[in-house]
């Protein structure tokens, strides 16, 4: 039996990382080994299926038996997983997976996991075919006078009945690809050229999936059939999920995306390994691997980015060589070796940051402090071992008030905008900071306990005006600081309601309960709902989040994203409320501040831009087919470069950026997939984007301006407002050193 620390409580809305996807330092180990066809489950894949169902069976928090009728609900969640736009599978394939409906449940009790593999085979197959077809389409090329369109969006669609029928369905997809490329003014050689290229590469990513991909579908399937947010992570994607968390890993320090059949380093890490080399650069292509100073180059054109990732990174103070083609040589250019030693990194880009905002408003001019959390992070394991600069929210933002503080700011904006969540110890030692002390929420198990968390040290981090920012990507622990700050009326929340989930996930570690001595993770990681957590007002966030004290409009993505699109969402319930008392009475000027922000954004150039902006969004996004009629779609597209030319032109007069490139045609579709495009261009835009005006941030920091004022208009209304009457506002206390309740719920 191996131990190791198996749970860690945790809430996060989703366990897929961007940068966890694209990184090329996330954790040690070695590639994969080439797939056998067909692909066939493990013994290790099929134990760690049975480990799975007994703890989904026993202890998630709404069990439910693994029985034909959740075999029913696995196949289709796989299918959905597989097939979700319905373009490979046909209702003949379907009648052929039909039996299984009933027995998926029996494919995991009884250790035999050759059915849902098989499904996958015929699934990689299908997918090779539909490209195979598409690439022999390209050959006779397209009738673009015919009046057709093609429906795009079917998730809703029925299978395709027959062969015939698929074969249709892809020749309009084809064609639409062409039809884009033709729009962007390509050659029909060129077209041709890029298409097969596109297919080719398609068909040769589809070949390198394996037997772990194949597993993960399908416990991915599974696990996310119990609830939402209950999911399977593999041994890779545990790895990932973890640094995730830490922000922080051993590496060279490198961001890594495949273009072509290359390996292109996208991003170096500030004081990474690789940066401070100064031999490797944006834009270099990775073409080989070695392992320490005189291991074998291994080859790795065209190999899985995460293979790739897999052999570049490893243990602190190990070397790894890469042999490297120099971004301004060409894929022809002379190749170089370049020798690096591995060291901790961290990932700042996801860490809390902080930025001062000033507003001016006749002839008052007030700082305004912004800190800006993309997630509730924290270093369990390094806690754990003793580290005092164990990486924490927490401490990351205690230190950043302190120097806000320090710059004068007169009030303070934390933005929560995307923030999916993470550590619930976190959520809880974060409300801290701006509290004196008192309860922030109250979890209840499933066996009806409810316990009450909070903060017990006195004293706040940041005493003075503070407001909220968030929106419908803000969810989970985010959802529970700023419920606990609106229920306080500690500050002011501002912003979209929020995401809207009110659970809370364990992750346990499968290798903990396996059978063996290896110490090689090899089983994988079962992230499992275990708890619900409510607002200490009683009230829960889950489906309803947290509804904003001034909102801003909604960009219409509600009814796609968020928690009430689940159909298998925990119900929205309520408790009695805990023991505490607001802080403060908002409601004394929140009515004058929401009208000040109507009146305002009601003549603001840049909220009306925002808002067409959104509008114009909102039609594109609902539409779920298009014409492959060259005349109607050219007008269709000259339509939309007026448009966009606008918003263009109005961006310029507004805040001087011009956010949609140099070239007029930048901003309409150029028919190319990410990866097809030039990467100094694309970061390019990135660039340009980032200084775009922040229409809702400027807005929200207005707001704080108007609350500013009126606190010193009105010594009454400030003791009202400020928390505990304005016993702390003086300034900041001293900042902790630590947070208080970090240690993970066991």
């Amino acid at each position: 039996m191996k131990f190791r620390p198996a749970l860690v409580l945790l809430l996060a809305f989703t366990a897929t990382f961007a940068f966890a996807q694209s990184a090329a330092d996330l954790g040690a180990g070695t590639a994969r080994k080439a797939a056998v066809w067909p692909l066939a489950p493990t013994p290790d894949e099929a134990q760690a299926a049975q480990l799975s169902a007994r703890f989904l069976t026993r202890f998630h928090y709404d069990a439910q038996p693994l029985d034909d009728a959740m075999s029913a609900r696995i196949y289709a969640a796989y299918l959905k997983l597989l097939d979700g736009e319905k373009v490979f599978f046909t209702q003949a394939d379907l009648a052929k997976f039909a039996p299984l409906k009933t027995t998926l449940d029996d494919a995991i009790w009884n250790d035999d996991l050759s059915a849902p593999f098989s499904v996958f085979n015929l699934y990689v197959q299908r997918a090779v075919e539909r490209m195979t077809y598409a690439r022999g389409l390209l050959k006779q090329g397209f009738d673009f006078t015919a009046d057709e369109s093609y429906a795009f969006d079917r998730k809703d669609a029925a299978w395709p009945k027959d062969q015939a029928e698929l074969d249709d369905l892809w020749r309009k997809r084809t064609k639409n690809d062409w039809l884009r490329l033709k729009l962007a003014g390509k050659s029909d050689a060129d077209i041709r050229k890029t298409l097969d290229k596109r297919y080719a590469g398609y068909i040769e990513r589809v070949k390198q999936l394996d037997g772990e991909d194949a597993f993960q579908s399908f416990m991915t399937a599974y696990a996310e059939t119990t609830d939402p947010h209950t999911d399977y992570l593999g041994p890779r994607a545990a790895e990932n999920f973890d640094i995730a968390m830490k922000l922080s890993l051993e590496g060279i320090g490198a961001v890594l995306q495949a273009r072509d059949d290359y390996t292109q380093i996208r991003e170096l890490v500030p004081a990474g390994p690789a940066n401070k080399s100064g031999k490797v650069h944006v834009g270099d292509r990775i073409v080989g691997v070695g392992q320490g100073e005189k291991g074998p180059i291994v080859d790795v054109i065209g190999w899985r980015l995460d293979d790739v990732v897999n052999r570049i990174r490893g243990k602190k103070d190990t070397t790894v060589r890469l042999e490297i083609i120099p971004a301004d040589a060409g894929v022809d250019g002379k190749h170089e070796i370049v020798s690096l030693v591995r060291k901790k990194v961290s990932i700042e880009e996801q860490a809390a940051k902080k930025k001062i905002v000033e507003i001016k408003d006749g002839d008052v001019t007030r700082k305004i402090g912004v800190i800006e959390l993309p997630t509730f992070y924290s270093d369990f394991g390094a806690r754990s071992a003793g580290d005092k600069n164990f990486k924490s929210a927490t401490r990351d933002v205690a230190k950043l008030l302190g120097e806000l503080k320090l710059a004068g700011v007169q009030g303070v904006i934390v933005d929560l905008r995307n923030n999916g969540g993470g550590s619930l110890a976190e959520a809880n030692s974060l409300t801290g900071l701006f509290i004196d002390k008192g309860p922030v929420v109250q979890v209840r198990d499933s066996k009806g306990e409810v316990q009450v968390q909070g903060d017990d040290d006195p004293g706040m981090a940041w005493s003075g005006p503070l407001a909220v920012l968030v929106n419908r990507g803000t969810a989970s622990a985010s959802e529970i600081f700023s419920a606990a700050i609106q229920d306080y009326h500690r500050g002011l929340i501002i912003g979209e309601p929020t995401f809207g989930k009110g659970t809370v996930q364990n992750l346990v570690d499968l290798d903990r309960f396996a059978q063996g001595d290896s110490e090689k993770p090899e089983l994988g990681e079962l992230k499992m709902t275990i708890q619900e957590f409510f607002r200490i007002n009683g009230g829960s966030t889950q489906l309803k989040g947290v509804t904003p004290d001034i909102e801003f409009p909604k960009n219409g993505d509600d009814k796609d994203f968020g928690e009430s699109t689940y159909d298998n969402a925990l119900k929205w319930t309520q408790i009695p409320p805990a023991d505490y008392q607001p802080v403060a009475t908002l409601n004394a000027y929140l009515p004058q501040l929401a009208k000040l922000h109507d009146e305002r954004v009601a003549t603001s150039p840049a909220w009306k831009l925002m808002l067409d902006e959104l509008a114009q969004y909102k039609i594109m996004r609902d539409k779920t087919s298009i014409s492959l009629n060259f005349a109607a779609r050219e007008a269709e597209r000259k339509q939309q470069e007026a448009i966009q030319s606008g918003f263009r032109a109005r961006h310029k007069a507004i805040d001087g950026t011009d956010v949609l490139g140099d070239d007029d045609q930048s901003h309409l579709d150029d028919g190319l997939n990410a990866n097809e495009r030039s990467l100094k261009s694309e970061l390019k835009e990135e660039k340009e984007s980032k200084k775009a005006k922040d229409v809702q941030l400027d807005e929200t920091a207005h707001i704080l301006f108007d609350a500013i004022g009126m606190i010193k208009a009105d010594p009454k209304l400030a003791a009202a407002v400020l928390p505990y009457g304005g016993k702390y506002s003086s300034g900041l206390a001293a900042a902790p050193t630590a947070p208080a309740t970090l240690e993970p719920t066991h």
